[in-house]
């Protein structure tokens, strides 16, 4: 039996998890929406990722990026790895894509600032 807090909305339910031979028991949830969360959390754990990463100019020498989509959780240190050696040469704005199908996710990783709000 696994404890969680739901994180589905702000109410956060305290949520038992049992799972026995593929069923799933979830106790503590006071919706569908809880007991989706939670089973998804023991089954397979979504995420999204967020970080920063370099640029050329000194006025901003790094920006902050983010998935713009889930990946699993499993790959959020390859995506780590991959992002380690990016340097941002170009001005971008806020949802511009700086990584393409980020590890074969069909997820991007995108720019979550205008840069040019800073030149």
């Amino acid at each position: 039996m696994k404890k969680m807090i739901c994180i589905v909305c702000p109410k956060g339910c305290e949520m038992q998890v049992d799972v026995n031979d593929g069923i799933s028991v979830v106790t503590g949830n006071a919706c569908i929406r809880g007991k989706e969360f939670a089973i998804n959390e023991i089954l397979h754990p979504m995420r999204t990722f967020q970080s920063t990463v370099k640029t050329i100019f000194p006025e901003l020498p790094m920006i902050p990026i983010k998935t713009d989509d889930v990946v699993p959780k499993e790959y959020l240190f390859q995506i780590i790895e991959e992002i380690a050696g990016i340097e941002i040469k170009d001005k971008l704005k806020c949802g511009d894509i700086i990584i393409q199908n980020i590890l074969g996710t069909s997820v991007n990783i995108v720019s979550t600032v205008d840069m040019y709000l800073y030149f």
